[in-house]
């Protein structure tokens, strides 16, 4: 009944809105490419009046080389259009009426500067990264080191991204980032998100949208913001596509191929994807444990070292057709899934010792792993311009399911330090789930007088998961239920929402302003078993977000753009964090969940300063309560790793970003940051009480040799940084690249190598145990040469594409 009652009321406000206002306003749009017929990324695009030159609104364009400036007052006007090395274009007069309110000025070609020919032949390259007042925009095309790459090594190398050999993926040094794929959420959470992005090629992405405080329109989950990967989608006429084809060699190989393409005709295009991978790696990991009495005497120390064989494959495949009823309706629907089996082989070797460093036993496990996870997707979704005037309502249905399946063997044998036999450990596991995600979102867009705009829209989503754990002790042919570990638990989550946002342009100000509430009701049931007795909990909560952004142009050249943006977020718990049961990754270490788990409310602020259109500057303070991150604690013999609550964490610092044309051929793209964590908690029986500065540099260079030819150069580095009762030592890393066009420029060859010096393995201390101490090193599979081929055949104009997906927040906290 509350569902419905939302939706029935955001109806009622649509049609009130759409009634009240309804003064026109016209809207210019474009394609910009260079005379070799490649988009232009990053081109500013400029409208005056044409009496007297005054500044009416302007534009970068996107990845795809487009630009489209909105909620424009009828005058007579002239467009330009600026890019390095690129001759300015400007248009001829433009009358902006009721009659000739929407212009559509096709493909702009931009030729080389003329002053440059004389001396060599200009290529304009993509933007790595361009700057937009609410997100910043990666293009994983522009780098050579990004061909033959997935999708998670292109998060690794996007400005303020850091993804640890777990998977987990922080923004700005803050944990709890939402990742939506199209602009719907990924649904799944640590290790496996980790495994799903490995299996989506760098090659079928267009863009990745990184929002550090998203407007109201998005969900407000997201402690840290959200990460948008969108996905490649041509509408261009007739029949179009393109071949991905890698193969990489580290010490273990990898291939990621795709082929795409779509077919329009008459009212109908037809699209579709499909991708075939296997990611082979390796992880050699050490960890030591070292314990203390209670007076700090040396107790006794554990050392481990894991030898971790991964090999996954994958197969996806997406298939989408767009119907264009008539000139103000499109319908869409989109069949997604794939299918990722891993095997992963782990090899353990420890070694005990006593508090005078006397060897006092030996234990050598394995623990071989057969895994599938499978997902399946429909999206069903309409978009209805109403009128001329620029009103325009969209609807999306979303029907998610997801299927996995872990199948594991870990034995332990217990050794003298003579390596005689003492005794042996057999544990079986089944460990099958289902998660089932139903979405419904609405939203609308309404013109207002005056440059104004007023958005409004609500959404439903209806989750339920199901876990089962069945352990079996196997002692020779023997069987048992082992019900310490066996175990089923049950999830149900309903999350209503609803938003409003207003924004406006003025001469020399822009601003936008948003609220959006959300009421979340869960419901947690862990069946039991003949030993352990049955739990449940429920919970409910309503909250507001509100978000506003502004900016200044002191000038009508855009020299100087001053930006401003405010925010609140919240971060729930994954679904399968809630489950009270604790499951063994070997013999003294064990993973556990938190029924008493409470979602991160957080404060976001950042003041920023764009010079010029190519270097912002921003300045960033963020605060969130019970961070949700891992904890550590040693009972006894047992190491336990839970997530948990930690009571505050101040994040605050500079950044710097931009692309500068050192010579007519070399462009330095960097990101660099100076940032300070700080948490303060009490965890377990210790006092959490620290804060660390840390430095992020991240240069790109880009080189044009000829027409052909490009090479590249770039790199990362990170100092110690803090995260929780973690401590993560340096990293760092060189990449280097070159790529070719042939088959008279319609393919492109690109080989690069990743980590050449082989410095990117991750080290770092965990403290704040009681009595104990803990470090780790990583040895990971990090320097890879890859060989990428590229190929696309393409016919007619590309058209804008419109994004489908109503499940905004859902998918990020699945765990499987």
């Amino acid at each position: 009944m509350r569902s419905n009652t939302l939706f029935i009321s955001i109806f009622v406000l649509i049609s009130t809105v759409n009634t009240a206002f309804s003064q026109g306003f016209a809207k210019i749009k474009g394609i910009t490419k260079n005379s070799n017929n490649e988009i232009v990324v990053g081109a500013t695009v400029i409208l005056t009046k044409a009496k007297n030159g005054v500044i009416l609104k302007s534009a970068i364009t996107d990845a795809d080389g487009q630009f489209e400036l909105e909620q424009l007052k009828f005058d007579t006007c002239k467009l330009s259009i600026t890019f390095i090395g690129l001759e300015k274009y400007t248009s001829g007069t433009l009358i902006l009426s009721a009659e000739n309110a929407q212009i559509d000025l096709g493909i702009l070609k931009l030729v080389p500067s003329s002053t440059e020919l004389k001396t060599a032949t200009v290529t304009a390259q993509k933007a790595f990264v361009v700057q937009k007042i609410d997100r910043t925009v990666v293009t994983p095309d522009a780098l050579i080191s990004n061909a033959g790459t997935t999708s998670l090594e292109v998060l690794e190398k996007s400005p303020g991204v850091t993804v640890d050999m777990n998977g987990n993926i922080s923004l700005k040094g803050k944990s709890g980032v939402m990742v939506f794929i199209d602009d719907k959420p990924s649904h799944l959470a640590a290790a496996d998100l980790a495994n799903y992005l490995r299996s989506i090629p760098s090659a079928n992405i267009e863009i990745i949208e990184i929002m550090t405080n998203p407007p109201a329109k998005y969900d407000a989950a997201g402690n840290a913001g959200i990460i948008n990967i969108k996905m490649k989608k041509s509408v261009a006429k007739g029949f179009n596509g393109g071949i991905n084809l890698a193969y990489g060699q580290g010490r273990h190989s990898r291939t990621n191929n795709s082929v795409s393409f779509n077919y329009r005709i008459n009212k109908v295009n037809f699209f579709s994807n499909l991708s075939v991978n296997q990611n082979n790696s390796y992880q050699d990991l050490t960890i030591e444990r070292r314990y203390f009495t209670s007076a700090g005497a040396p107790l006794s120390t554990f050392t481990q070292n894991s030898l971790i064989e991964p090999k996954a494959g994958s197969q996806n495949l997406k298939l989408g057709l767009d119907f264009y009823a008539n000139k103000n309706t499109t319908w869409g629907i989109v069949l997604s899934g794939f299918r990722n089996p891993m095997t992963r082989d782990v090899t353990n070797n420890a070694v005990v010792t006593d508090g005078k460093n006397a060897v006092t036993g030996l234990v050598e496990a394995t623990n071989p792993i057969d895994a599938l996870l499978q997902n399946g997707s429909i999206n069903l979704n309409v978009t209805h311009k109403i009128g001329t005037k620029g009103k325009e309502i969209t609807a999306n249905i979303d029907n998610i399911a997801y299927k996995s399946s872990i199948d594991q063997t870990l034995t332990n044998r217990l050794l003298q330090p003579d390596h005689t036999f003492i005794s042996q450990t057999v544990l079986e596991s089944a460990l099958p789930s289902t998660i089932n995600i139903k979405a419904a979102k609405i939203d609308y867009a309404q013109p207002l007088s005056n440059g104004a705009k007023f958005e409004v829209g609500a959404k439903l989503s209806l989750v339920n998961t199901s876990n089962i754990a069945d352990f079996f002790d196997i002692n020779g042919s023997n069987r048992t239920p082992n019900y310490e570990f066996s175990n089923n638990f049950k999830y149900d989550e309903n999350i209503n929402a609803a938003y409003l946002n207003y924004s406006r342009d003025l001469k020399k100000i822009s601003v936008q302003a948003g609220l959006r509430f959300e009421n979340t009701n869960i419901k947690g049931n862990q069946l039991g078993n003949v030993v352990v007795k049955d739990s449940s909990f429920t919970r409910q909560y309503s909250n507001l977000f509100p978000t506003f952004y502004l900016q200044y142009r002191p000038d009508s050249l855009n020299k100087h753009v001053w930006g401003l943006s405010v925010g609140r977020r919240i971060d729930r718990p994954n679904y399968k964090d809630m489950n009270p049961f604790t499951y063994p990754m070997d013999r003294f270490t064990y993973y556990g969940g938190n029924p008493f788990l409470l979602p991160t409310f957080s404060y976001n602020v950042e003041l920023s300063h764009t010079f010029r259109s190519f270097l912002t500057t921003t300045l960033q303070f963020s605060q969130a309560d019970n961070v949700i991150n891992e904890t550590n604690e040693q009972r006894g013999n047992i190491y336990y790793s839970r997530p948990g609550n930690f009571a505050k964490q101040i994040a605050y610092g500079i950044s710097v970003s931009g692309a500068y044309p050192i010579k007519k051929w070399w462009t330095l793209q960097l990101y660099s940051a100076f940032m300070n964590n700080t948490f303060k908690s009490q965890v377990y029986t210790e006092t959490l009480d620290d804060s660390r500065w840390y430095w992020v540099f991240m240069p790109t260079n880009q080189f044009i040799i000829n027409k052909l030819w490009n090479a590249e150069l770039s790199g990362s580095y990170q100092t110690k940084v803090l995260s929780g009762q973690f401590i993560v030592y340096p990293i760092g890393q060189i990449r280097a690249g070159v790529s070719r066009k042939i088959m008279k420029e319609k393919a492109t060859l690109k080989l690069n190598v990743s980590d050449v010096f082989y410095t990117n393995q991750i080290k770092g201390d965990i403290r704040n145990i009681a009595n104990a101490s803990a470090n780790w090193f990583s040895y990971l599979d990090s320097r890879v040469a890859t060989l990428a081929f590229s190929y696309r055949f393409s016919k007619g104009q590309n058209l804008k594409v419109r994004q489908s997906g109503g499940s905004e927040s859902e998918q990020k906290r699945v765990k499987t």
